[in-house]
């Protein structure tokens, strides 16, 4: 009898053991909003991670909101799409996500693939901006 009530009681703390928010599924994603601009060191890599891909959904999803396209349009449109390099540019920029995860999510190809757009793209703007305005010559 004893024994019975302590499987049942190590059933009941397991969950409480391996994850680290009790309660409904919108008080966890409220929580990992609040969250994810207050990272700090005594967070570990498990509530990091979770963490920073809530905020690169919900990039994602503010991208597709700001551009009008839904999921369907999102996977349709061609791997190198200027929307979907525009979504993987903010991404890089303002998350921590691998690239391998990004082109998961937006589906623009290898991460080979889209290092190399993004790669191409930012060398490009900076050629253009380091090059000076020369006078047009007339002849």
């Amino acid at each position: 009898m004893e024994q019975r009530r302590r499987q049942a009681f190590q059933l009941d703390c397991k969950s409480i053991r391996r994850g680290w928010c009790l309660g409904s599924e919108q008080f966890r994603r409220e929580l990992l909003s609040q969250m994810s601009d207050r990272v700090g060191q005594h967070h570990y890599g498990s509530e990091r991670a979770e963490t920073i891909e809530h905020k690169a959904e919900r990039t994602v999803r503010e991208e597709l909101a700001r551009s009008g396209w839904t999921e369907n349009q999102l996977r349709a449109r061609p791997k190198g799409d200027p929307g979907k390099l525009a979504i993987a540019r903010r991404l890089r920029e303002q998350t921590t996500m691998s690239v391998k995860w990004i082109t998961g999510r937006l589906e623009c190809g290898t991460p080979t693939y889209l290092n190399r757009r993004l790669y191409e793209e930012r060398r490009g703007s900076l050629l253009v901006e380091a090059r000076p305005l020369q006078p047009q010559l007339g002849f």
